[in-house]
């Protein structure tokens, strides 16, 4: 499994809605309210063939009350035994 995060900027007054509808899609492993630019970071898993933009064009951008993302794809998790 392949991780990584999309950070989501919602349009105004809709964080809690678009994060309610990624929790009940249940495509996300992790949903975090952020201050800052981006209103929510959420975190993934894919399989290894997988196409992650093919999944957060198709599964995460076309969810309701999503104005922007910011997809961060990870190499390696350091201190995890």
């Amino acid at each position: 499994m392949v991780p990584f995060f999309v950070q989501i900027k919602c349009k105004l007054g809709q964080s809690y809605t678009v994060a309610n509808a990624l929790a009940e899609a249940e495509i996300a492993s992790e949903i975090y309210s952020t201050a800052g630019q981006y209103d929510l970071l959420v975190k993934f898993y894919l399989d290894k063939d997988t196409d992650i933009g093919h999944f957060v064009n198709e599964k995460v951008q076309v969810l309701p009350g999503i104005q922007d993302t910011l997809t961060i794809i990870t190499f390696k998790a350091f201190g995890t035994g």
